[in-house]
């Protein structure tokens, strides 16, 4: 695994910890790298009655690798936004019985560039995004396409 970004895995953590319904799930940064990030939670908090990850959980973490992803990619570009999910399409593929983790990557410099230049234009932008969630074995269980709304906060 390529050289974490100790601060930046804090400062996302920080913004995870803030919202109840994310401390709820047990959600930790497990990994940011220069082009990827990954959530983590455990199943002991996240399991439905059949014992296997619970779909609104699996939604959760996958919604917030994306909106990670890109938070920190504006972050690290010096933009001040608040982002927000617009829509959404999943799609569960297999039960997940293990830890749920969900990886999502940084958008490309040429995409954050055309973003960057929106919200510079218009104070606001939008920019799809994609995370997966892997069982133990490598296997795809679950991924998510989001749309994302971003705003300038100045």
């Amino acid at each position: 695994m390529p050289h974490a970004d100790t601060a930046g895995m804090l400062r996302l953590q920080a913004l995870l910890d803030a919202m109840p319904p994310v401390r709820a799930l047990g959600l930790r940064v497990d990994h940011l790298g220069a082009e990827r990030i990954r959530l983590a939670a455990p199943l002991a908090r996240n399991f439905n009655d059949k014992g296997c990850a619970f779909g609104g959980s699996l939604a959760s973490i996958l919604t917030l690798a994306a909106w990670g992803a890109l938070e920190v990619a504006l972050h690290r570009a010096g933009e001040d936004v608040d982002l927000y999910i617009a829509d959404s399409r999943l799609e569960y593929l297999a039960p997940l019985y293990d830890e749920l983790q969900a990886e999502a990557g940084l958008p490309d410099a040429e995409t954050l560039a055309t973003l960057r230049a929106k919200l510079a234009a218009r104070g606001r932008g939008g920019l799809t995004m994609q995370a997966e969630a892997r069982d133990a074995s490598g296997r795809l269980v679950a991924r998510l396409e989001g749309r994302y709304a971003a705003v300038r906060r100045d």
